[in-house]
């Protein structure tokens, strides 16, 4: 489900705004702010009392806002929660594609933040400009663009967590910050929501050419995950739902492209959901780009290449940048103040499993996009895990089902066997039924049966030596992965950061003996692909597809809601577009 910039223009043929950083939509300026000797501190105004530990939390998205959720009210008693950000509200932004087509409106995916906080702590609306880990001291300013005088103060803390996210990745293209709208914010998605508007409310004057008519009403996503197709999807929703009825003589010259670099859209699901998002797609009228990379955008028109080297240009209204998440400037600035050689990630703060931040000293935790957890190497223990479970046998091998013994063993230390573990319990239990069934197993786990295939496993009676163990050990090694860039993954951490925290009691130099490594635990990923239609790919299910995983998609996002205002909002804005359509107002 990513993005910042937009324009806004109210006459389609000027170029649109150059881009304004907006310090950060959650959590920090683009560079530390200067040391100045008169800003006052928390301390000298609201002291810490009781001996308690004071925890500041920067950001409100998912990642913090599920620690505050999960922040018991017993903990109190050992720690002062503080929350900082520029931004006072949460935003459920899985519902953003809706939002930006007017399905659900903008208050119903919102929630202020001092109503999920309640009394817990303290909540200060400002960004983070500067970090001193030395010192355990931030520097907070109120939001510049409210107008008011600069008022910047300093919070000493005992405990730091980074839930700021992350900001969009250019990736140095050309014209991508001047002439695109990024989508990952509210502002965002209520700016694309008002540029639809304008490009058919131009597209329908008199003096509109043919050619500028079929140019304003381009639409062209960048970007074939989640969030392009689900963009994608509420918008030709939107088009033949509504817009239709609204702009009969327009309505022909409409067109909605996604560019994709890779061969297929949504590439991080089963295959099968994949064909069927493209088929679907081709019905509706949704072009797809794809083996096409974006080499530069100029004002209404954006340069392709395709994997044959073939340039070509696409015009268009609106272009939404969907793809690519880039390192927040906060981390950069804790970067910057941290050890030498404990911070070497592009994109985020490296952590342990604990969620601690390397170079510390245990002091300051990232969640969510901001965090890379460094993930131990199972290679270098491969001997030891070997000799331990091949001692018995005078040859020296491992037989298939203690493979699989050691695999679940080690998986304990190494999270990522764990998968190897099920795919040969899975192997093992299929090569009983033998035929069709094993046939059909092998093909959904061709990559692992290759893998293993390559280290001499090809029936139930292959064994394995030393060497052979030790490359097949270092090949599920090599595709280790960070964590990916999802609500799922900062939702699971944030709560157990407030377990974790529980449990050590105050006592957080205990923290590994009295609370486990975060182990992430993927529940299925769901995308909206238009015409009430959803996909899904859950673990041990399956890929589910069509109007039945449209009504599980729609139910979740409802019940998913951080409050049950949210819910009920939610729910009453479905009805209203089912009843009455979509509101296209300009306002």
């Amino acid at each position: 489900m990513a993005a910042i910039l937009t324009w806004l223009v109210t006459d389609a043929s000027l170029p649109p705004p150059p881009f304004q950083a907006p310090g950060n939509g959650n959590g920090a300026s683009n560079g530390a702010a200067k040391q100045q000797p008169g800003w006052p501190s928390l301390d000298e105004t609201a002291p810490k009392g009781g001996g308690k530990k004071r925890i500041v939390v920067l950001g409100t998205g998912w990642a913090s806002m599920s620690f505050v959720k999960a922040f018991d009210e017993s903990m109190k008693d050992k720690y002062e929660l503080v929350l900082v950000s520029p931004r006072n509200y949460f935003v459920y932004t899985p519902l953003l594609p809706a939002m930006c087509a007017g399905t659900v409106e903008e208050r119903s995916i919102v929630e202020p933040v001092r109503a999920v906080l309640g009394g817990k702590g303290k909540f200060f609306e400002a960004k983070c400009t500067d970090i001193m880990p030395e010192e355990k001291t931030i520097v907070a300013c109120f939001p510049e663009d409210a107008g008011f005088p600069e008022a910047c103060f300093k919070i000493p803390y005992d405990y730091l967590v980074l839930g700021v996210g992350s900001i969009n990745n250019t990736f140095n293209i050309q014209g991508v910050e001047e002439n695109t709208m990024f989508f990952k914010t509210v502002e965002d998605a209520a700016r694309l929501r008002l540029r639809i508007s304008e490009c058919f409310e131009r597209a329908a004057l008199p003096q509109t050419t043919p050619e500028e008519r079929k140019k304003l009403l381009s639409f062209v996503i960048v970007g074939g995950g989640p969030t392009g197709v689900e963009v994608a999807a509420e918008l030709h929703d939107l088009i033949t739902e509504d817009l239709v009825k609204l702009y009969p003589d327009q309505i022909q010259d409409v067109s909605v492209r996604v560019i994709e670099l890779m061969d297929h859209v949504l590439s991080m699901y089963d295959r099968a959901i994949g064909q069927y998002t493209a088929e679907r797609f081709a019905r509706s009228g949704i072009k797809l780009v794809l083996n096409s990379r974006v080499k530069a955008v100029q004002d209404g028109r954006v340069t392709v290449v395709d994997k044959e080297g073939s340039e070509s240009e696409i015009p268009f209204g609106a272009c939404v940048w969907a793809t690519g998440v880039a390192m927040h400037p906060v981390v950069r600035i804790l970067q910057e103040k941290l050890p030498a050689g404990t911070q070497t990630h592009f994109r985020s703060a490296v952590t342990d499993e604990h969620l601690r931040v390397r170079g510390s000293n245990g002091t300051i935790f990232a969640l969510g996009d901001a965090a890379t957890i460094e993930q131990a190497k199972a290679v270098e223990k491969a001997t030891q895990l070997f000799d331990k479970h091949a001692q018995t046998h005078p040859d020296g091998r491992l037989t298939l089902p203690e493979l699989q013994q050691l695999m679940e063993e080690a998986s304990q230390e190494f999270p990522h066997l764990r998968e190897h573990a099920t795919f040969l319990d899975g192997k093992l239990g299929m090569q009983r039924f033998g035929g069709l069934a094993f046939k059909a197993f092998q093909e959904a786990n061709k990559d692992k049966a290759s893998m293993y295939r390559e280290v001499g496993i090809v029936d139930p009676s292959s064994t394995l030596n030393h060497d052979q163990f030790v490359s097949l050990i270092n090949a599920i090694d090599s595709g280790l992965r960070a964590l990916p860039a999802t609500a799922q993954v900062a939702r699971q951490q944030g709560e157990y950061l407030a377990e974790a925290l529980r449990l050590a009691d105050g006592q957080l130099g205990s923290l590994d003996e009295l609370a486990p490594p975060f182990r992430y635990s993927h529940k299925g990923s769901m995308a909206y692909v238009g015409g009430d239609r959803a996909v899904m790919d859950v673990p041990k299910v399956g890929p589910l597809m069509g109007i039945t995983a449209g009504l599980v998609w729609r139910g979740f996002e409802t019940w998913s809601q951080i409050s049950f205002r949210n819910r009920i909002l939610v729910a009453n804005d479905w009805a209203r577009t089912k009843v009455f359509g979509r509101d296209t107002s300009r306002v």
